[in-house]
């Protein structure tokens, strides 16, 4: 990918996202195998060596992320702890430590929001920014990003890749194109052409299974998805058929969102030895419903919608859930309509459980409080798996 940017013309001009719309500037930077990438800056003696952080390989953890030189030998995030010892037995496996990275994080936004108010994290590292207007107005989008990427690297430490473009969508797309420490580029002249190369598994938003499914049909490009109707895209994809019928014409004209509300709190936990009676399931239930209550509580939120999450012994996956008629952080409430969905709702009185979650949702806000936000670059409650 041209990474000059002369490919994105710093131009007076009218968006493709909407006739008569003025053109953005958007970028997505995205930080390259963040938590890894935190370990070796902070212990030399990890540095140019494989590094996975996450859980045990003994046990049933999983790869929260790995430093590139551990994804040279096919080490992805998601996959058992045990598989990446197969395949790099030589790596270093070290836990999570969520507390550490939640700071950098927040020095890395606040770098961002020095450039430009119109944040919208992604998760812990990675974010949209719109650099069209207010102060990063009138600046080069492929500068700014270039910039970022400087200051990342001299104050931080660490290295991220960047996506440039006129939309969210493409932006998010191009910083995914040249990893680590990649600046790509995709002016609008180039979106369509561009998209048209794209393998439908690069887009983002579309999944294994999906991907499957179109590749089923013959469907392998953004040329093969383009030349598909509206009428079959929304057969084949559902209420998603008419997002991707926009996208891949190059057309995304969604808001940058910067106070996007949390939705759901939530606790889970993979254990290093399957629950073999209901008895222990409900004890472990209620002990991820007091963390997910505590939560609640220190964000000042109620939830109506509580959820379970079981998967079995054969990795089987299921969620079951109840609502209540009014919002409630009452813990032996939510405990015991996580209990209830177990016990009522479940296989877990013949099958043994491998994994277990407590979700609360459906929220409101304690009266003269302020609810924690995404859009401050806060963290997701759990992170499973970790020692």
């Amino acid at each position: 990918m041209d990474g000059s940017g002369d490919a994105f013309r710093e131009r007076e001009g009218t968006s493709p996202d909407s006739a008569g719309s003025p053109l953005r500037k958007i970028l997505h930077v995205d930080m390259d195998a963040f938590f890894a990438s935190i370990e070796q800056r902070d212990e030399p003696k990890y540095r140019h060596r494989p590094v996975i952080v996450g859980g045990c390989p003994w046990g049933r953890g999983v790869v929260a992320t790995c430093s590139y030189e551990a994804r040279k030998f096919g080490v992805r995030s998601a996959m058992p702890s045990r598989r990446a010892v197969e395949l790099c037995p030589h790596a270093i496996f070290l836990p999570c430590r969520m507390d550490h990275y939640a700071a950098v994080s927040r020095e890395i936004f606040a770098i961002f929001r020095e450039v430009t108010d119109l944040v919208e994290p992604l998760s812990i590292d990675e974010a949209f920014l719109d650099v069209t207007h207010g102060r990063a107005a009138g600046s080069s989008a492929t500068h700014l990003a270039r910039t970022l990427q400087r200051r990342i690297s001299r104050e931080i430490g660490l290295t991220a890749s960047t996506g440039v473009s006129y939309n969210p969508f493409l932006a998010k797309v191009a910083s995914a194109m040249e990893k680590p420490n990649g600046l790509t580029v995709i002016s609008p002249e180039r979106a369509v052409a561009f998209l048209d190369a794209l393998p439908v598994r690069k887009f983002y938003g579309i999944g294994r299974a999906t991907a499957e499914k179109l590749e089923a049909r013959q469907i392998f490009t953004g040329a093969d998805l383009r030349a598909l109707s509206l009428e079959t895209l929304v057969e084949l994809l559902g209420k998603n058929g008419r997002r991707y019928y926009e996208l891949v014409r190059g057309r995304d004209p969604r808001p940058i969102v910067t106070d996007r509300p949390r939705k759901s709190l939530s606790k889970e936990c993979t254990f290093g030895g399957d629950l073999e009676t209901a008895a222990a399931a409900i004890a472990a239930l209620r002990r991820l419903s007091s963390t997910v209550v505590a939560a609640l509580r220190s964000q000042n939120l109620r939830g109506r919608t509580v959820t379970i999450r079981v998967r079995y012994a054969n990795f089987e996956t299921i969620t079951r859930s109840r609502c209540f008629s009014e919002v409630s952080d009452d813990e032996s409430s939510i405990a015991a309509a996580a209990e209830q969905l177990l016990l009522e709702r479940t296989s877990v009185a013949v099958r043994r459980i491998r994994l277990l979650g407590v979700a609360v949702s459906g929220f409101a806000e304690t009266p003269g409080r302020r609810r924690h936000c995404r859009g401050q670059g806060e963290l997701p409650i759990i992170f499973e798996n970790c020692y």
